[in-house]
């Protein structure tokens, strides 16, 4: 598993230990240390979708001049 890092990573590793869960083949001890290095990465990509939505930029066209606007989603 690579270190946490950016979204689409987070993601890979998630997957990587979905699939090592559903194989059956982890002991129950591992299984937890799986899980929760699994949910540590959950928290890492969602504050990291947080932190993107406060950059949303907005985009609006007024009388022919576009605009551009800082806001949420």
């Amino acid at each position: 598993m690579k270190k946490i890092g950016d979204f689409e990573t987070n993601l890979e590793n998630i997957d990587e230990i979905i699939e090592k869960l559903e194989s059956g083949e982890l002991s129950l001890e591992n299984s937890i240390k799986e899980y929760e290095k699994a949910m540590k990465l959950i928290k890492s990509s969602s504050d990291i979708l947080e932190r993107a939505e406060g950059k949303i930029i907005k985009v609006s066209e007024n009388d022919g001049e576009i605009t551009f606007e800082e806001g949420d989603v």
